[in-house]
């Protein structure tokens, strides 16, 4: 009997809202799918310091450079991390009077200075790295475009301590399409890797 509260008749069912409810459990998955996040930018870097990678350590003690000798003629291409290295940690001044070229994104900083910038991944955007290299002697184009500045090293801070910071006196700024690969950081050439 039904109408005596045996359970079965009280409107009241097992199981029968959950195939109604299980589209839902694709929303997250579509969403990805279709609406996949920007790339990392200049709101990404401009959240950190400009700040240069560790200082590269020598395995012998021969009193070499721990930097290699730059050319002496031209505009040497370089990569932000090699550039950014150099400008902090090369107490034998490798970059001295030397007219580099550096390709990356414009990242505002305050008081109207800006910065060319790469993001460093090494295995997802999680870990992702900053390089940011201050652009003095320029005008900021417009925050996230692509940029290859031509200039020579500005000092600042004590070359050899956490002090020093990477920047660049420029003499060129020009706009340039963004790369295929906006976290690949290389530059094929002399001073470049």
């Amino acid at each position: 009997d039904q109408s005596n509260g045996g359970g079965h008749g009280l409107g009241h069912t097992h199981g029968g809202g959950g195939p109604k409810v299980a589209w839902l459990l694709y929303v997250p998955a579509l969403t990805i799918l279709f609406l996949a996040p920007p790339a990392l930018g200049s709101y990404t870097a401009s959240r950190d310091e400009a700040k240069a990678p560790r200082a590269p350590s020598s395995s012998d003690d021969s009193g070499d450079s721990l930097f290699p000798a730059l050319p002496d003629t031209g505009v040497v291409p370089m990569t932000l991390n090699d550039f950014s290295s150099r400008a902090v940690w090369d107490t034998d001044g490798t970059l001295k009077g030397r007219i580099v070229r550096l390709t990356g994104f414009v990242t505002p900083g305050r008081h109207g200075t800006w910065y060319v910038s790469r993001l460093v991944i090494s295995c997802c955007a999680a870990d992702a790295q900053v390089r940011k290299v201050r652009v003095h002697g320029a005008s900021a184009p417009p925050a996230d475009a692509w940029v290859t500045v031509t200039g020579t090293w500005h000092p600042t801070g004590k070359v050899g301590t956490d002090d020093a910071r990477p920047a660049l006196d420029a003499t060129a700024v020009r706009r340039v399409a963004a790369p295929k690969d906006p976290y690949h950081d290389m530059v094929t050439g002399p001073g470049g890797g």
